[in-house]
């Protein structure tokens, strides 16, 4: 990469957000440790840095901290939140704990422009999350925005090309943080910009060639988008040298193994081999019901899978997954950050340290819009780039119990009645995700004249950009009305369905 920003991670769920937005504007940027090594990060030559937020506070003794030497590379450095009061606390400003913080939408008011603010009005509405705050702006910093409640909602120093926002830019509702954004990048930070898909294409394909040279990769093929753009990238790399394995492992989407063979094998074919494994995961799962098991169990049964596939295969040295950025910030912090586990995902928390690959990931740092737009770069076909996205692990994280045949069934069948329906709403093509859940209850009922006692199912239908954060659809009653009676009548066992109306947070997407 010519250019690059660099997001040091001081623990927000949310860092990679900042990244996000930076690409948009056309500026390629990753995420790194916190505690990244002077050299390391010369060596990488960013273009700025971007501090991130943090649960922690600068007050406290063992807060997470940088490198003071980084401070004195003349990078253009923007802090944000708690990578401001950070700024603040290492150049000898003052922070102190707020008497109740700021919580949600703010207005603040431009006193200073100083290139962050340039085109701006001097009022602007902002999302601010904080319970500390600078009091005292370092030397050579001036204040350069105020709210009612926070004194120094920004500061900087010009000559040092170094500031402060208290508030957060990055979120959509800080309504122009891109262009604040897009101020230290450009005005600021000297970037010109230009990193594109078709760019990200070429080095990627750059990479992959180097790396594998002569030697032979399995690509895991779940059938999803991830894994699909992945096989498709290598595939433009390196060609029959990868050979993907799509398991059919018994917890899939009805008819999916065949939509999968009639993709791959006609519309873009691939090297591609489709194992039947669904006896194996069935039999690994039986009697298990906590869903940080049931993820590592077929983590470890796909391994397992991919090892006997791989000895028939000379030259097989390296396994590509579908791993992206909300897999890995919801498995831990991205790049060895101090954010919070939310959950493991199959790819990412399951792997066994023996395990006889070594793993390619080249959509590891990359959002699932930039995926889909990846797909369309390498031609894949649009109706593979539109289907929801489907977890890993499949209907497994789907039943709130032990997976069962029995389960399976009701839970596919109830599942498709789903997608039928919600793809007659107008604004499907909204729908970021639509699923049933099978739930560990069973409720009392009455069909016919007889008294029931069956399973309850929900339905969670959500909007989002890029998973990280999402909100469930107001479906219209009719459609609603429509899958429930036909979820009742047409599925057996099933004598109740809910709705699921919680958000992300606090919520997540996924029941498992």
């Amino acid at each position: 990469m010519n250019e690059r920003v660099l997001v040091l991670d001081f623990g927000s769920q949310y860092v990679q957000l900042i990244a996000r937005r930076i690409r948009e504007i056309g500026v390629y940027c990753e995420i790194v440790r916190h505690d990244i090594s002077p050299d390391e990060l010369s060596r990488l030559e960013p273009s700025a840095l971007v501090l991130s937020g943090g649960p922690s506070s600068v007050l406290d003794p063992d807060h997470p901290v940088m490198n003071r030497c980084i401070l004195d590379l003349g990078i253009p450095i923007l802090g944000i939140c708690y990578g401001m009061q950070l700024l603040a606390n290492m150049l000898a400003g003052k922070v102190e704990k707020g008497m109740g913080g700021e919580y949600g939408p703010a207005r603040v008011d431009v006193t200073r422009s100083e290139n962050i603010f340039d085109g701006l009005n001097t009022s602007l509405n902002v999302w601010m999350s904080h319970g500390d705050h600078v009091i005292e702006v370092p030397k050579g910093f001036h204040v350069l925005a105020s709210t009612s409640a926070c004194r120094v909602a920004a500061m900087g120093n010009r000559s040092q090309r170094i500031y402060g926002l208290q508030f957060h830019p990055e979120v959509v509702h800080t309504p122009k943080g891109a262009e604040i954004l897009k101020n230290f990048l450009f005005r600021i930070a000297g970037c010109r910009g230009g990193w594109t898909m078709s760019r990200f294409v070429e080095d990627s394909v750059r990479d992959i060639r180097n790396r594998v040279g002569s030697l032979r990769v399995i690509c895991g093929l779940s059938g999803g988008i991830d894994s699909a753009v992945v096989a498709a990238l290598i595939n433009r790399a390196i060609g029959d040298q990868m050979k993907a394995i799509f398991v059919d492992n018994g917890l899939l989407r009805a008819n999916e193994r065949e939509e999968i063979r009639s993709i791959f094998c006609c519309d873009y074919p691939l090297n591609i081999h489709i194992v039947d494994a669904r006896k194996e995961f069935l039999s690994a799962l039986k009697g298990v019901v906590d869903p940080e098991q049931k993820r590592k169990i077929i983590g470890k049964t796909f391994i397992d899978i991919f090892r006997k596939e791989a000895a028939g295969i000379d030259g097989a040295k390296f396994l590509a997954q579908g791993t992206l950025y909300p897999d890995v910030i919801e498995s831990c912090s991205a790049r060895g950050g101090p954010s919070v586990t939310i959950k493991s995902h199959h790819n990412v928390g399951g792997l066994p340290e023996d395990l006889g690959f070594e793993l390619i990931e080249p959509l590891r740092y990359l959002f699932k819009d930039e995926v889909r737009l990846l797909g369309r770069e390498l031609g894949l076909p649009e109706r593979l780039l539109t289907r929801q996205p489907f977890p890993g692990p499949g209907l497994a994280v789907r039943i709130l119990g032990e997976v069962t045949e029995e389960n399976l069934k009701i839970l596919r069948h109830a599942d498709l009645i789903v997608q039928e329906e919600v793809a007659l709403y107008q604004g499907f093509k909204d729908i970021w995700q639509s699923f049933a859940v099978l739930l560990p209850v069973k409720s009392v009922g009455v069909m016919g004249d007889e008294r029931t006692y069956a399973n309850v199912v929900a339905l969670r239908v959500v909007n989002s950009l890029d998973g990280m954060t999402a909100d469930w659809v107001s479906l219209p009653y009719d459609i609603l009305r429509r899958m429930s009676s036909r979820i009742i009548n047409e599925v057996k066992g099933v004598n109740r369905v809910v709705y699921d109306i919680s958000s992300k947070p606090p919520g997540t997407i996924e029941w498992e």
